[in-house]
C-alpha cells in the first residue's frame, strides 16, 4: 500500500511539473479575454508586439488560490508594465464569469481569457493530471521573438508573481 501511495505521489508531482521547455516556441492563440469587465479579442501575437508576455493559467475563477493569484498579479502590475511586459490569465471558465473575475479578483488590472474547451491549455501543457478538466497552475515568460524564457508550476499561487518578474528582470538585463 505504501508503494502504491508513494507512487501516485510521484507521479502527481511529476504531472504538477509538466511545462513547456524554455527555448521552446510559444503556441500563438486567439481568444475572447476580458479586463475590467469588458470584452474583446486577445491575440497573443499582437499582444508579442508590444513586449514580452506573462502568461498564467489557473484552475478555476472565485477558488481560493486563483483569487490569491489574480490578487498578487493585480498589486505587482506596475511592476510588470516597468519591464514593459503584459500579463493574461487563462482557465477552462466563461467569458461571462471572467467578466466579473477580472472585475472582482484582478481589480481591473490585467486580462484573463476564456479557454472552454481547453486548446490553449493543452498547446502549453497545462493540463491538470490529476483532474484533466482544469488547468495546472502554470506561469510563462514569453519574449517578443515568441519563445518562452521561463516557466513556473506549482499549485501554491504564492511564488508565480516573484518568480515571474524575477524572470524577466533578468531577461531585460540580457537585453542591454
Amino acid at each position: 500500500m505504501r508503494k502504491l501511495i508513494a507512487l501516485i505521489v510521484a507521479s502527481f508531482a511529476l504531472h504538477a511539473q509538466a511545462a513547456l521547455p524554455d527555448g521552446a516556441p510559444a503556441p500563438d492563440f486567439t481568444t475572447q479575454a476580458s479586463l475590467g469587465g469588458n470584452t474583446f479579442d486577445y491575440s497573443l501575437k499582437s499582444a508579442l508586439k508590444n513586449g514580452p508576455v506573462v502568461l498564467y493559467f489557473y484552475p478555476a475563477a472565485f477558488t481560493s488560490g486563483c483569487t490569491i493569484e489574480a490578487h498578487n498579479f493585480a498589486e505587482a502590475i506596475d511592476d510588470f508594465k516597468a519591464l514593459g511586459a503584459t500579463v493574461i490569465g487563462v482557465s477552462k471558465d466563461s467569458i461571462e464569469t471572467l467578466k466579473r473575475f477580472s472585475v472582482s479578483e484582478c481589480r481591473g488590472k490585467f486580462a484573463v481569457a476564456a479557454d472552454s474547451d481547453q486548446k490553449i491549455t493543452k498547446a502549453y501543457d497545462a493540463i491538470f493530471a490529476p483532474k484533466p478538466e482544469y488547468a495546472n497552475r502554470i506561469s510563462y515568460v514569453i519574449s517578443p521573438d515568441g519563445k518562452i524564457i521561463y516557466s513556473h508550476a506549482d499549485m501554491n499561487p504564492e511564488k508565480h508573481v516573484a518568480n515571474t518578474l524575477a524572470a524577466l528582470k533578468k531577461w531585460r538585463a540580457a537585453q542591454k
